[in-house]
């Protein structure tokens, strides 16, 4: 069996900062994180390890005066923002802008996943008036007499984003409406310029071992594009899951010396962890 780890995968630059900036803090004493750090179980883990306490908006009500809180690249909605200067200002900018217009209000959406913790960041920066929008089969939620302002969750598709928008362009033609669209892309090129290289990677694999936390939106959406050029890729947020979801493949492995089996995974899996992958498969 040959084994290679994907050299492009892992921590994009927003996310090495993150990771940076806290284990820096950490060296100066107690820090918490407003939320998981990251999307990786394996990451946060490692950084709960070295101190950091991962709290919710609950707990930082209740935290003592002068206590040190980070927060995560996502971003949070104003309410949190008595602790830091405000972020997501490109569509706070847009509701600010036309919030007023009442003859035509505004009509802000936003491409992406409810509950996401980025997407309710987002929200926030809107009053929470954003429509948040998964898939074309939801468009029946907007008011196609009003302007709509379309952003995107940084970690959607690109294919996706402009899938809807060719969509929505329809919809408006169809009723004949005299409506603007204007579409912001907002998606964070780490992830969409990753998708070409990342499939060319899983197509010289006999089997791919997609490495990526459960919760993260990132990593479902580069998984499904390793599966879409190999469908012998399987999923795994840690070594311990390795054991069953290789069951179907070890004959293959251990029948072929000469199999390519590839590692790789998300903009928020560690290096590390996919090295930890390597070791476990080795020993299998």
């Amino acid at each position: 069996m040959i084994v290679s780890i994907d050299t492009n995968s892992g921590f994009c630059f927003g996310v090495t900062r993150a990771i940076r900036t806290a284990e820096e803090e950490l060296q100066k004493g107690a820090l918490c994180c407003l939320g998981d750090i990251v999307h990786n179980g394996q990451e946060v883990a490692r950084l709960e390890g070295l101190g950091l306490q991962t709290i919710d908006n609950d707990d930082l009500r209740s935290l003592p005066p002068h206590s040190r809180v980070l927060l995560r690249a996502h971003g949070e909605p104003p309410s949190t923002y008595w602790i830091v200067k405000k972020l997501q200002d490109r569509i706070r900018a847009c509701y600010e802008l036309h919030k007023n217009d009442e003859a035509v209000p505004p009509q802000i959406v936003i491409y992406g996943k409810r509950g996401h913790a980025e997407v309710i960041g987002l929200q926030g920066q809107t009053n929470n008036t954003a429509i948040v929008i998964e898939r074309e089969e939801e468009l029946d939620q907007l008011d196609f007499s009003r302007p709509i302002y379309l952003f995107s969750q940084t970690t959607k598709s690109v294919e996706g984003f402009q899938s809807l928008v060719e969509a929505i362009k329809s919809q408006i033609s169809n009723l004949k409406s005299q409506i603007a669209l204007e579409a912001h892309d907002t998606i964070c090129r780490s992830v969409a310029n990753r998708v070409a290289q990342l499939q060319e990677f899983a197509k010289a694999q006999d089997l791919v071992i997609f490495v990526g936390g459960g919760k993260s939106s990132n990593a479902k959406v580069l998984y499904n594009h390793c599966l879409e050029a190999n469908p012998k890729t399987i999923f795994v947020s840690s070594p311990d899951e390795l054991e069953n979801k290789l069951a179907e493949y070890r004959e293959q492995i251990q029948t072929n010396p000469d199999w390519k089996v590839g590692i790789c995974g998300a903009t928020s899996t560690p290096l590390w962890l996919m090295e930890r992958v390597s070791e476990r498969l080795s020993a299998f």
